[in-house]
Parts: structure tokens; C-alpha cells; sequence
């Protein structure tokens, strides 16, 4: 008994992904020291001086970049 065994070859990436922004994940730190400052950063930045909040980051518009070059 013979298997068929078949390999998937890998796609090149559409139109999509090769315009899709990179965005860094900065902390409440550079958030705060922002000299542009957004939305997003300012919300985090509330959010961090709660007592006992835990964050990771949040994505910075400012310091995007093309995904694939």
C-alpha cells in the first residue's frame, strides 16, 4: 500500500501583506516623553499610573515601517 504523499508549496505574499505596517511596541515611558503625542498613548499612559496596573506596551503609529521589502 502506497502513500500519495503531497507537498504544499508556500505562497508569496499577497498585495495585502506587503503594505502592511510594522508597528513597534513601545512603553508608557516613551509614551509619555512623546513629542507628537496620540490617542493610543495617552489612553495607556492613564492606564499606567493606576496602582497596580500591569501593561505590555502599546503599538506606536509614529515608529511604523513596511513589512516586507
Amino acid at each position: 500500500m502506497s502513500k500519495n504523499k503531497t507537498v504544499k508549496k508556500n505562497d508569496p505574499p499577497s498585495s495585502l501583506d506587503r503594505n502592511r505596517f510594522n508597528m513597534k511596541v513601545v512603553t508608557s515611558d516613551t509614551c509619555r516623553s512623546c513629542k507628537t503625542p496620540c490617542s493610543r498613548g495617552l489612553r495607556y499612559v492613564e492606564h499606567m499610573n493606576e496602582p497596580g496596573s500591569v501593561g505590555i506596551g502599546v503599538p506606536c503609529i509614529l515608529t511604523r515601517g513596511k513589512g516586507y521589502k
